[in-house]
């Protein structure tokens, strides 16, 4: 009884976290954040960054890495699958069911006014995030190497116009040979 209940609670965090985070991948994040970490207490937030750091390294949506990752930490192999029907069921179901309304209304002012209202929102919500990472990073690592990750990851990704993975695998590659001399 107790595996199942926390299969139900797997699907119904990501199935939730799909309906309610309205603009993708990135929308999701905070949500499934709060639910994994402070709701759940599955992860810590420590844990739950890196895991999103590691996630964002690697090709593809990152709901279906989160998914998979956090559905596999709490469930083996079917808690994978469930996180990843859970994450993928939302979408597909509102665009079978509204597509016809989509493709008639798309041009609508009224559509339109709604995505203008709801970027704000997912802008905040990905701000706390990064807000949040600054304060972990910030006590697990201290000033200066945070400093110095953030610095050269600028410099690189703006000046340079490295690709993102590279600077994070960068970034992992720093945080390794700092730990074993930290």
């Amino acid at each position: 009884m107790g595996a199942l209940i926390e299969y139900l609670e797997i699907f119904w965090v990501f199935f939730i976290t799909n309906i309610l985070g309205y603009g993708g991948g990135p929308a999701t994040i905070p949500l499934v954040q709060h639910e994994v970490v402070d709701v759940y207490y599955w992860m810590t937030e420590y844990e739950f960054i890196e895991m999103l750091a590691a996630g964002n390294a690697l090709p593809g949506p990152i709901a279906t890495k989160m998914a998979g990752s956090i559905g596999y930490a709490q469930g083996g192999l079917l808690g994978t699958v469930i996180a990843l029907i859970a994450t993928v069921v939302p979408s597909l179901f509102l665009k079978i069911l509204l597509m016809n309304f989509l493709l008639k209304h798309k041009n609508s002012p009224q559509v339109k006014r709604m995505s203008l209202y709801i970027k704000p929102t997912v802008a905040v919500l990905l701000g706390i995030i990064v807000l949040q990472n600054f304060t972990v990073a910030f006590n697990n690592i201290g000033i200066v190497h945070l400093l110095i990750l953030a610095g050269a990851s600028y410099y690189l990704l703006d000046r340079k116009k490295a690709h993102p993975t590279l600077v994070i695998l960068g970034a992992l590659i720093y945080g390794g040979i700092m730990g074993l001399f930290g």
